[in-house]
């Protein structure tokens, strides 16, 4: 699909410039966004300071607008499945029970109900006794009760903890015990969980949920005897803040440095850390996107919000969406599809969204579903498509109405398969592969990328469609400024006059020092990062964590193109070096393998000891079916030496294409029959590798292959 509204070609020329030199040896000019090089943007409009300010001005100017928009589960189908597994080397069977959602039409609040909501709620909190800085836990889903709980608590200067729901027991005890929560909101699904939960937190009054939960209150009731907590359906809290002055709020608003959020990461190592986000840095993020994205998200657009809101890219997307008066509506990353759904159309076929943010693993899903396809449909079906893939990129600059003859006939089945009106979409929380990002940009819709974490809000580097380009995450965010720091003993150096002094071997690794390209450590600072961690001096007083004049240390390692973008090598601690000598660097590596038609999720694990890397892969299960000819299940696939060998071709293959060195290269390939997700612990809620759970599942197999 076109994108309409872009800029002139060059708005975006310079890219980013340097406005400091280098303030001592080993470290790299200061360079911002060309267009907002003598100020950093702290805010979206005049007036606009404070979270409470976007919903009340999003009332003013959007009104009626559809603001949040949802889906009511009618019905919940269960269908029986027998898998094949090999357990201890002999093939079993199991049957496993499959559930799918049956989902009502689309529903909607107006920006103007959504400010009474928030307003109705804040008074209830405010008669219940919740104090300014006292804190809010949100453990829920991503729905439009978490956004109602979270803004109410930003009216009265109240703060939010934010916990995955797939963070697990340990991990919400310490994100409740931490700050010293002293309420939580839930859902009805999650509220079995806080009984072996909430035994251990002893700071906890009060309990928001929603939905229609039955004994299980009365069994959480019964937890406690001394104090025993007081529970409130939000219906219940807005029903009582209803009936109160609106005149008790006005006292609590919050300012810029008031702290709005404690943002609990998912690592996947050690206890979660708490981000703290002011207000201020959250107004900063939302005139940032505006200012590179404003032009492509007029009101009145959908955006589909299925990411969880404890994560730092979905809570702002949707923060930015509600300032522009894009309608958010919420989805399921289980229901997202039609193939996904009983008796009702999946959430991209019934809410048609204009806006999609996601992660690569959505972006590889989609893409391998639609090659899968294709490879079903035919040689000459291929070879068609495949010539269209070609035509678009090459020749639709110069032939007029070319890519719109090409959308609307071989690529309309992709666009309906996503919704059919989507033109913009941005992918961030790790690095795509170039080819996917072409791939969408030739096939579906303009597809940018981004850059950022927890603690700049999640917002460092954007692409805007104007610089569109595969290989780069873009050009600095307007609210942050930007210098590298040396990491010599990796070989990268800030100044050129540096070539050539590492003692890396280069030879093509991804860490080669042979480049006249400024790299090294990312530092930044600005309106939209964090001033630290809660309750962590450890970290908050570490020079390689905050330096004393303000930067952030990201641990990302970056190079400034010529072109004034930014590019992300990798991440320090994913760096590794091998026997001879060579660094390279997992991530990237991981990134490019992820590409191929077979892997549906990789990790590249490397030791000291070895002298090129090995993968653990989940694979494309039909891909790889197809591929090799076979009905069999995943299971006993994984264990042929033949899918091994041909994934392990297939990846490599996949390297040389991509110009790797040999010690680049994979020695070997594992190939995992469980699905990779945030439930068993495999990948983070985030998506991102949990590499110590999967190095210790597989460490025989490792060992085997290094031997």
């Amino acid at each position: 699909m076109v994108l309409k509204n872009l800029r002139p070609a060059n708005f975006f020329k310079e890219g980013s410039v340097e406005v400091a030199p280098p303030a001592r040896a080993g470290e790299s000019g200061i360079r911002r966004l060309a267009i907002r090089k003598d100020e950093l943007v702290s805010r979206p409009a005049d007036g606009v300071d404070t979270i409470p300010d976007i919903i009340d001005y999003a009332a003013r100017v959007h009104g009626n607008r559809a603001a949040l928009a949802w889906r009511d589960v009618v019905d919940v189908h269960e269908e029986k499945k027998e898998l094949k597994k090999v357990v201890d080397g002999k093939e079993t069977t199991e049957t496993k029970t499959w559930k799918y959602f049956e989902l009502s039409d689309y529903k909607s609040i107006s920006y103007l109900e959504l400010q009474e909501a928030i307003s109705e709620v804040a008074r209830a909190f405010i008669h219940l006794g919740i104090n300014v800085g006292d804190v809010v836990d949100i453990f829920a889903e991503t729905n439009p009760n978490w956004q109602i709980i979270s803004h109410a608590c930003s009216l009265i200067s109240a703060t939010t903890a934010t916990t995955y729901e797939t963070l697990g027991v340990s991990g919400l005890t310490h994100s409740l015990n931490e700050p010293k929560c002293i309420a939580i909101f839930t859902n009805e699904n999650l509220l079995p969980t806080l009984i072996d939960v909430l035994p251990n937190t002893p700071s906890v009054q009060y309990i928001f949920y929603d939905g229609k939960p039955g004994e299980i209150l009365d069994k959480i009731r019964s937890l406690r005897k001394d104090k025993p907590f007081k529970l409130f359906h939000i219906d219940e809290l807005r029903s009582v803040g209803r009936e109160l002055p609106t005149s008790t709020l006005k006292p609590r608003r919050p300012d810029r440095d008031t702290l709005a959020c404690i943002m609990y990461t998912s690592g996947s190592t050690g206890a979660p850390k708490g981000v703290c986000i002011t207000h201020g840095n959250m107004v900063a993020t939302v005139g940032a996107v505006n200012t590179v994205f404003g032009p492509h998200l007029p009101a009145g657009d959908r955006y589909i919000a299925y990411l969880p809101l404890a994560h730092v890219l979905e809570y702002m997307v949707e923060l930015c969406a509600i300032f522009v008066g894009i309608t958010c509506g919420y989805a399921r990353s289980k229901t997202l599809t039609d193939a996904s759904v009983r008796n009702c159309k999946g959430d991209l076929s019934a809410w048609k969204p204009n806006v999609m943010f996601g992660v690569p693993a959505v972006y590889e899903t989609i893409k391998k579903g639609v090659v899968q396809k294709i490879n079903h449909a035919g040689l000459a079906k291929k070879t068609a498509f495949n010539a269209a893939l070609q035509a678009k990129r090459y020749a639709a600059p110069w032939v007029p109405g070319l890519s719109t003859a090409l959308d609307m006939t071989v690529f309309k089945p992709i666009h309906d398969a996503v919704g059919g009106e989507i033109t913009f979409a941005v992918n961030g929380g790790a690095a795509i592969s170039e080819e996917t990002q072409d791939f969408f940009n030739d096939a579906v819709m303009t597809l940018t990328q981004g850059y950022g974490l927890t603690e700049s809000c999640g917002m460092c580097a954007f692409l805007p469609p104007e610089l569109l380009r595969s290989g780069v995450v873009g050009i600095p965010a307007p609210s942050v400024e930007i210098k590298l720091l040396d990491c010599p003993d990796l070989g990268y150096y800030s100044s050129t006059e540096s070539e050539g002094q590492s003692g890396s071997s280069g030879n093509g690794a991804s860490t080669s020092s042979k480049t006249h390209l400024p790299q090294g450590e990312i530092c930044i600072r600005g309106p939209s990062v964090t001033k630290g961690y809660f309750n962590r001096p450890d970290l908050n007083d570490d020079e390689n964590v905050f330096t004393k004049d303000g930067w952030f240390r990201t641990g990302d390692i970056g190079q400034w193109n010529e072109d004034g973008t930014l590019s992300i090598i990798d991440r320090l601690k994913n760096i590794v070096k091998l026997q001879g000598g060579e660094y390279i660097a997992l991530e990237r590596l991981e990134s490019v393998y992820k590409s191929c038609s077979l892997v549906a999720n990789i990790c590249v694990h490397a030791e000291p000891d070895m002298s090129q890397p090995i993968a653990i892969i989940y694979p494309h299960e039909g891909n790889l079916r197809k591929a090799l000819s076979s009905s069999s299940d995943l299971a006993p696939l994984c264990k042929d030496a033949k899918a091994r060998d041909l994934v392990l071709r297939e990846c490599n293959a996949q390297a040389k294409k991509n110009g790797f060195a040999r010690m680049e290269m994979l020695k070997g390939v594992i190939l995992c029959s469980e699905e990779w997700t945030a439930e068993n612990g495999l990948v983070t809620a985030a998506q991102k590798l949990n590499r110590g759970k999967l190095s210790e599942m597989f460490k025989d197999d490792i060992k085997k292959l290094k031997d």
